[in-house]
């Protein structure tokens, strides 16, 4: 079976438990970039994602906000399967969240929990220091600083050093370490940023930053979703956008 094979049948066995009302790989990644790596609950706001010993791992669940089932929690509001599946109907929650929410479902309205989501979004993209700006050089000067980090991690562990020769280098944890911790979230302030500042980029700049975007979706989906196919690489002329 090939790789693409083995991947199609891992999200279709990751999708058949809810049917139509399980998200799809792409919302599942959009819930991650919203959530910033954290618990949506405003009480919680736990890290999602953790390394243990040689693990790393992500303890986020998607919960329904309308149940997945007919008789699941707060299903007065009547939605069918595929839309009880999409992203507007998701918020992404720490285990203990999860179960209090479902648990004590009155306590929980679908308003509130919406409410904790488009929240938490703003506050992600305050914390991310999306804003627009007045002119290409302030932006550039943020963007620059957010891509060396990256570029650092990718230069000292990342998959192209002397080190991949070695068989028992902790390259690997490291550079998986980085990715979650950094390089995900980092990727996702410059999506932001240069999503605010759109108007100012020039036509071989849109075509360059059309190209992130596809290296971000595909590096995303490869880190949480497993898709071991390969995707979009890094454009290199990201580095000079906005000079």
């Amino acid at each position: 079976m090939s790789k693409k094979e083995l991947y199609e049948k891992k999200i279709k066995t990751m999708s058949c438990k809810r049917g139509k009302a399980s998200p799809s790989p792409y919302v599942k990644l959009q819930l991650f970039a919203d959530s910033g790596g954290y618990c949506q609950n405003p009480e919680c706001n736990l890290p999602l994602f953790h390394n243990l010993g040689e693990s790393n791992f992500h303890i986020a669940e998607m919960a329904h906000i309308i149940g997945a089932s007919n008789d699941g929690p707060r299903n007065s509001i009547t939605l069918t399967k595929s839309e009880k599946g999409k992203f507007e109907n998701l918020i992404l929650l720490c285990p203990n969240c999860h179960t209090k929410i479902d648990k004590v479902e009155s306590e929980f309205s679908d308003s509130l929990l919406k409410k904790w989501k488009s929240n938490h979004s703003r506050r992600i993209k305050d914390l991310f220091g999306i804003k627009k700006f007045e002119e290409r050089e302030s932006i550039r000067k943020v963007l620059r600083k957010i891509m060396l980090e990256n570029k650092v991690i990718f230069d000292t562990v990342g998959p192209l050093t002397d080190e991949r020769f070695n068989p028992e280098s902790e390259n690997p944890k490291k550079w998986k370490e980085g990715i979650l911790s950094t390089i995900l979230p980092n990727n996702r302030k410059i999506l932001g940023i240069v999503e605010a500042n759109y108007d100012l980029l020039n036509p071989d700049e849109e075509i360059v930053f059309a190209n992130f975007k596809q290296h971000v979706r595909d590096f995303e989906d490869k880190h949480i979703n497993d898709n071991e196919l390969s995707g979009a690489t890094f454009p290199l002329k990201m580095n000079n956008i906005f000079e």
